[in-house]
């Protein structure tokens, strides 16, 4: 297939959307990462609510570690938005080629997505349970990158690769819905361009605004239980309790590191309303990130792909060149 000019613009446009939606929405995230990670009985809950988790970081003087761990999640993010946007457009072109259609049905473009979202968490996971440790660790008392990871052992880096993978229908689910809207709004829009080679097709920043916060959301609701229970797997060790006892972080220790007994504690001590908590700030944060996301994305690659181009040319123009000398 040769040099691949459109998955390289794809892959690179949403990893840098992906690096400037996750440093703006940060703190937000890191709130709602500590207030998911909580699974305690409700007169025992120390967050009532997600506010609480950034009224605690202003009133201990700690509001700068609302952004612990933005580096390696930045990093994560960076690396894992560049492998799932180059793994996407790749096996969409790859699938397009090979059963000679014009256009993925919902089918193949779920399964092309879901192929795409494994490579990328079986890349990125220690990333991601390392920055998840970091965000839910107490105020001022996270850890770098290496030395988060280096507490435990490899297979502990790895904690939540199973869940992670069974969440890879989150950005299947999202892209897909994201993609077909999008060929639809377009489909009336569509004009004959000339040249073998030309720009992809662009949203306005609005359109793809609204139309990555409705397919996020749809995403987010369908595969909330899931990611919480994967919050809870890789979350930090809670500190002892308040009033001296660690009764609680004990049973916690023991009831968060599978997906079976994140179910079982969620069940216990919250109710069947517990798989839901947090999923208003789940929807906020992911809603806003994947809008931002795709906004960014959108505008980007058209540029990215006028620069691959021209870059493509002036290297065919010097090998033209060195030939003829």
């Amino acid at each position: 297939m040769g040099f691949d000019l459109e998955s390289v613009a794809e892959a690179t446009s949403g990893a840098i959307g992906a690096l400037v939606s996750t440093t703006i929405l940060y703190p937000l995230d890191t709130c709602k990462t500590k207030y998911q990670a909580e699974v305690r009985a409700h007169n025992q809950q120390k967050y009532r609510n997600i506010s609480d988790v950034f009224w605690e970081a202003i009133s201990t003087r700690q509001v700068l570690s609302l952004y612990q761990g933005l580096g390696t999640k930045n990093l994560q993010s960076f690396i894992s938005q560049f492998i799932y946007f180059y793994g996407y457009s790749f096996f969409k072109r790859l699938y397009l080629e090979k059963s000679g259609n014009k256009t993925m049905g919902t089918k193949a473009n779920l399964i092309v997505a879901a192929a795409a979202g494994a490579c990328t968490v079986i890349v990125t996971q220690p990333l991601d349970t390392a920055s998840s440790r970091m965000q839910t660790s107490e105020f001022g008392k996270s850890k770098g990158l290496w030395k988060t990871l280096s507490e435990g052992t490899w297979i502990e880096a790895f904690d939540g690769l199973g869940i992670s993978l069974l969440l890879t229908s989150n950005p299947s689910i999202q892209y897909t819905v994201f993609d077909q809207l999008k060929q639809r709004l377009l489909s009336g829009q569509l004009s004959k361009r000339t040249g073998t080679e030309s720009s992809p097709e662009a949203l306005s920043a609005f359109s793809a605004f609204i139309l990555g916060a409705v397919s996020k959301c749809i995403a987010s609701c369908l595969t909330y239980p899931a990611i919480r229970c994967k919050v809870m797997i890789q979350a930090a060790d809670e500190d002892e309790d308040e009033d001296g006892s660690n009764e609680v972080q004990e049973r916690s220790h023991k009831t968060k590191k599978t997906v079976s007994d994140a179910f079982y504690a969620i069940w216990r001590r919250e109710g069947p309303l517990g798989f839901f908590k947090g999923l208003q700030a789940q929807i906020l944060k992911t809603v806003l990130s994947s809008a931002l996301l795709l906004m960014i994305k959108e505008k980007i690659t058209k540029t990215t792909w006028v620069l691959l181009i021209a870059l493509k040319k002036f290297l065919f123009l010097n090998q033209s060149r060195l030939k003829s000398a």
